[in-house]
């Protein structure tokens, strides 16, 4: 493929790397340590971390083969250091125990679509390009957005829509789109766009693109990211020895509430109310190394455009939970 032959260092710029590098650090200097990157996209923070930390074991997930390649290709100079997978974050246990560990020092998730899926107008996540609407992070399997388009009901469509882009329009844009698909499938973000410009009201278009709330929830959908995530973050977490730090990159609102929900739970007592002393089983498993969300900072945001809506949030295990 002629991908393989691309620089992925010029395709891809990581987001906030430096504060990545920073919180990670002092879990992955350890001895034998072993990180895993549950997103690793073309490799930038990967890249990073096994320069900084030569004794470093790096365990890299992705669901898109294409990543997967670009990334071996940067990676390769590591040798058997870098560890690829072919697994969707949720199947880290699986991953970590395939790579021959039980335990791991860190974790890094750079959550949401990657450079690579937005920029390849073929994949369908852009509403600025013209493309099948395909929008699968794994190309190999499952349904497509024009899938999902041609064969759901109004109420399941408006439900995604409400769901996973929180639009309020979302009834208005599913009845347009059943009307449409009577005429033709709708298979292409051209078409897609089309129908929503034409349903949505002039003072609403001068606000805002029509198709970009819709264009995620789709996203979301096709790929199952929400019920993913929900499943990886506590699964990652129970991976983590004591000692050991998770930091955590979301781009949108629906992300960052399921990473904050789960950081905020695992760092709270879980003592009675009223027991006069906490017992150790009862501490914090976690403690928060963030305070709210981090946001990128004024310069970063505007060298890197797509750094402008990164949420992160960083815990450490301060008690085993095994």
């Amino acid at each position: 493929m002629t991908t393989d032959t691309r620089d992925p260092s010029e395709l891809h710029v990581p987001v906030l790397l430096d504060r990545c590098l920073e919180l990670l650090a002092p879990a992955a200097s350890r001895e034998g340590a072993v990180v895993v990157d549950a997103t690793l996209g073309m490799g930038g923070h990967s890249e990073a971390l096994l320069d900084a930390h030569p004794g470093l074991t790096l365990i890299g997930l992705d669901r898109d083969t294409e990543a997967l390649r670009l990334a071996g290709t940067r990676l390769a100079r590591f040798g058997d250091r870098a560890i690829r997978v072919h697994a969707v974050y949720d199947e880290i246990a699986e991953a970590v125990r395939g790579a021959g560990f039980d335990r791991i020092d860190g974790v890094l998730f750079d959550l949401g679509v990657s450079s690579l899926q937005l920029d390849e107008a073929d994949r369908g996540f852009a509403y600025a390009q013209d493309a099948p609407l395909d929008m699968r992070m794994d190309q190999s399997r499952g349904e497509t957005a024009a899938d999902v388009l041609r064969e759901a009901p109004e109420g399941r469509l408006r439900a995604i829509f409400e769901r996973y882009g929180e639009e309020p329009l979302a009834g208005r844009y599913a009845r347009a789109i059943i009307a449409a698909r009577k005429d033709a499938p709708i298979e292409r973000s051209g078409q897609l766009v089309e129908v929503l410009q034409e349903a949505t009201p002039a003072a609403v278009r001068d606000q805002r693109h029509p198709a970009k709330r819709v264009f995620q929830a789709l996203r979301i959908e096709v790929n199952g990211e929400l019920s993913v995530l929900e499943r990886a973050i506590p699964a990652a977490l129970d991976l983590i020895a004591l000692g050991g730090r998770a930091v955590i990159m979301s781009y949108q609102s629906l992300e960052d509430r399921l990473v904050k929900r789960e950081l905020t739970r695992r760092s709270r007592s879980t003592a009675p109310a009223g027991l006069p002393v906490e017992l150790p089983e009862h501490r914090p498993e976690f403690k928060l190394l963030t305070r709210g969300a981090e946001l990128a900072g004024d310069e970063e945001r505007a060298r890197n455009p797509r750094a402008i809506p990164v949420r992160l949030r960083a815990a450490e295990r301060t008690r085993d939970g095994r």
